[in-house]
């Protein structure tokens, strides 16, 4: 990841033509197909494995009758966890006042036009598909999800019939990870590429103008990452947070380098499985699901720019704003999809929430690439840790594994 962005940035620093050979066949040769292909390939797996491993997940514990509890802790933790992150985030910016140090004539906004954001009500209707083949084949998750759930509950409840369709669901699923391990081997690659992309592309002037904001928003997040997901850990399990974070760093990496929590997960499943001990049945059900709705990087950007775009426009918000902005990230959060850049368009509906002008997404857009490819790692960090939680609490982790160091790790030779 390193040598990738250095590489990037010396090759926007030559500032070679287009022409060049270099150009031609490296920046929009090599590298542009090296990073296209792992994010697809990575991409590839999100739906088979989603449909696969959560029909499995719902199915044996459709068995046992935890569904319910395993759905209750799971989404409650997400939601408790979104609400913290919208409130550190406020809260750091409000001390911070990165507004304050803008200046208009020092920025120059970027054209955006926010798409509408969906009611909530329509949001609601379409988590059902009434299409399951449909929504796979657009890769509409949550609908996936529930489909899987549906699907396992089902064979939970159909006798031998049930029984005999799972074991090839079981079979399936196998077979699909060490897919997955496959891909995985490819990532120092596809991040290299993916790197130097972003080190040509992105104009690092825009980073300047926005310096404050920037740092708030990077500073937020590392909050969330390095100080609230270790306290919730030790808190509701007790486990060591140095080992979860260490073994975390693979779909960290991954999710920096890709900015979709969508396409690295087929990295966080394997990683929480086979690294943090995991079982299937929680692992299966709690981390798609994450991928989903738990959307607490993209909750943080939005509580730091409302008040970076209030201060700018020189608009004063009161305590019952900031109140409604939390609850409007952190259930905003939800409908966000695991792509890159969508957090700006769910941002239009925080603002609006709070009567500001939408035009001020443009003053952010410049440095939002960085910063969502760094609240995409916060993100897979937040699945990783819930389900690391709910598996503990449902006695479904296996602490020998979770302390080994070398348990799960991937032979590059």
């Amino acid at each position: 990841m390193v040598a990738g962005l250095l590489v990037g940035v010396g090759l926007q620093w030559l500032a070679l033509p287009a022409s060049h050979w270099l150009t031609q066949y490296f920046t929009q040769g090599v590298v542009l197909i090296g990073g296209d292909l792992f994010i697809n390939l990575l991409k590839m797996m999100v739906v088979p494995l989603v449909l696969v491993s959560l029909t499995c997940g719902a199915a044996n514990l459709g068995a046992t009758g935890k569904v319910g509890r395993l759905g209750g802790k799971t989404i409650g933790l997400y939601l408790l966890t979104t609400g913290i992150a919208v409130t550190v985030a406020l809260t750091l910016a409000l001390m911070v006042d990165p507004g304050e140090s803008a200046s208009e004539d020092g920025m120059q906004a970027a054209t955006f036009t926010p798409k509408a954001a969906p009611p909530i009500t329509e949001t609601l209707v379409n988590i059902v598909p009434d299409n399951p083949i449909a929504a796979m084949a657009e890769s509409r998750t949550l609908q996936v999800i529930l489909f899987a759930v549906l699907l396992g509950l089902a064979i939970s409840r159909s006798g031998s019939a049930g029984q005999r369709l799972l074991a090839v669901f079981n079979d399936i699923n196998d077979i699909i990870i060490k897919l997955v391990i496959m891909i995985v081997q490819l990532a120092p690659y596809g991040v290299f590429c993916l790197m130097v992309k972003l080190g040509v592309t992105v104009g690092w002037a825009e980073i300047l103008k926005l310096l404050a904001y920037f740092l708030t928003v990077a500073g937020a997040l590392l909050v969330q990452m390095l100080v609230i997901y270790p306290l919730l850990l030790r808190f509701f399990s007790g486990l060591n947070p140095l080992i979860y974070l260490r073994k975390m760093r693979e779909p960290m990496l991954v999710a920096f380098s890709s900015a979709s929590s969508g396409a690295t997960l087929p990295v966080t499943l394997r990683t929480v499985e086979q690294r943090l001990g995991v079982s299937n049945n929680v692992a299966s059900f709690a981390v798609p699901l994450g991928a989903t709705i738990n959307m607490e990087g993209t909750a943080m950007m939005q509580g730091v720019a409302t008040v970076f775009i209030a201060q700018f426009y020189g608009i004063a918000l009161g305590p019952s704003d900031y109140l409604l902005v939390i609850l409007t990230a952190t259930m905003a959060s939800i409908g966000t999809a695991a792509v890159p850049g969508v957090g700006l368009i769910m941002l239009a509906l925080v603002l609006g929430q709070v009567g500001l002008p939408l035009e001020g997404i443009g003053l952010i857009i410049g440095v939002d690439r960085i910063l969502d490819m760094m609240r995409t790692a916060v993100n897979v960090t937040g699945d990783g840790m819930v389900a690391t939680i709910v598996a503990r609490g449902e006695q479904e982790l296996d602490a020998e594994v979770y302390h080994d160091p070398q348990a799960g790790r991937v032979d590059m030779a």
